[in-house]
């Protein structure tokens, strides 16, 4: 049996490590797998381990823009696939050509969700995201079966395309790697905490509209005034321009903060796990995503987290997190200056968030997601 891994549409970070992860923890010969294949660019192969049962190949077109991309996605891909593969795999979606069977995973939330779409109303932007939730709805309507990182994913994307009810779905997690991976550290009282030693939040986003990082730097900025010591890191490429404009306009009005508010721009993924290591709290502010990836390794990492209210955030943290309201400054400060404070709840929602992210295994993601691509392709060949 052999798999095909349409990786044209894996272009964030996020799903480059999915995929990635997915074939360096996958045992396919334990599903009747004997070879995969998977076309990319060449930043996502650079990424692929090797493996003897893998074949990596490079697509010049996927180093380009979106229409090359898409070009080859209708003109190439089915042709390759008759030839090499017995149920294709795409993860992220795109447009689905004439092979079968098809299975594809939704990993973007933004195209579906009207208010974060309006955000970037009538620009550039906008336009690309309405385009892929024409691709993407499209490819899932035809797909003999979808993947959902989430269940509210699942029945949000479901609903708003009309997913037949009896189309096959399944929601399988990502995981997080194992280098994340640490116990609580022991809490202490804010009053341990001074200027020059500061209680210290990290946020690690990309910078996007839907992320707010200049109203959690507005709000740690309200906390100093306050007399608190505290500070915050954020990590992120400043990938949306107008957002990173915003931000940085933020940044400078705050400019006597600037020893405690940091912007550290991207940092290798190598380098994060000891990020995460050194900080004393998560702060995630976003109000669109699908399985956010730092903050499952934030959890992981054992720490104390304040996070935005909107779904899925309460899905993922339940009561391990103090909540608030992304768009309003008030409801964030309010939030870190409770987390700060509270040493017991402090301790008590980091072990809570610890043991929700044992339950992200890249070794269980890969097993559900290459059984689920076996039993296609069996049940098309039959």
């Amino acid at each position: 049996m052999r798999i095909g891994i349409d990786a044209s549409n894996t272009r964030s970070g996020g799903m480059i490590a999915h995929v990635a992860e997915l074939l360096a923890h996958c045992d396919p010969q334990r599903h009747g797998i004997t070879k995969v294949t998977i076309w990319g660019s060449a930043v996502i192969l650079d990424r692929v381990p090797d493996r003897p049962w893998l074949d990596r190949v490079h697509v010049p077109w996927l180093d380009r823009r979106l229409p090359w991309r898409v070009a080859w996605q209708l003109f190439e891909r089915s042709r390759l696939a008759r030839a090499t593969c017995d149920v294709l795999f795409a993860p992220g979606a795109s447009p689905i050509g004439t092979f079968r069977p098809h299975v594809s995973m939704s990993a973007n939330l933004m195209p579906f969700v009207a208010r974060e779409r309006a955000r970037n109303a009538w620009s550039r932007e906008w336009l690309r995201v309405l385009l892929l939730r024409g691709l993407q709805g499209h490819a899932f309507r035809e797909s003999s079966a979808v993947i959902f990182l989430t269940d509210y994913a699942r029945t949000l994307i479901s609903s708003l395309i009309g997913l037949d009810a009896n189309a096959r779905t399944a929601v399988i997690p990502a995981g997080v790697n194992d280098r994340f991976r640490a116990e609580p550290r022991t809490v202490r009282p804010l009053s341990s905490y001074d200027d020059r030693a500061p209680f210290r939040f990290l946020y690690v986003s990309d910078i996007h509209p839907y992320k707010h990082q200049w109203n959690v730097a507005e709000a740690v900025a309200r906390l100093r005034r306050e007399g608190l010591p505290v500070a915050i890191d954020f990590i992120g490429s400043p990938v949306h321009r107008r957002s990173t404009r915003r931000f940085r306009h933020t940044l400078s009005r705050l400019a006597a903060e600037k020893d405690s508010i940091r912007f550290l721009g991207t940092l290798p993924y190598d380098a994060l796990p000891a990020m995460y290591r050194d900080a004393d709290a998560f702060v995630f502010a976003s109000t669109c995503e699908n399985l956010p990836m730092t903050l499952v390794e934030a959890m992981a990492s054992g720490l104390p987290i304040a996070a935005s209210d909107t779904r899925p955030m309460p899905d993922i943290l339940d009561d391990g997190a103090f909540y608030f309201d992304a768009e309003n400054v008030s409801s964030i400060e309010t939030a870190l200056r409770a987390l700060a404070l509270d040493p017991a709840r402090r301790a008590a929602i980091a072990q809570r968030a610890h043991a929700a992210a044992a339950h992200y295994s890249w070794d269980e993601c890969a097993d559900r997601t290459f059984a689920l691509l076996a039993d296609i392709a069996r049940q098309h060949a039959g």
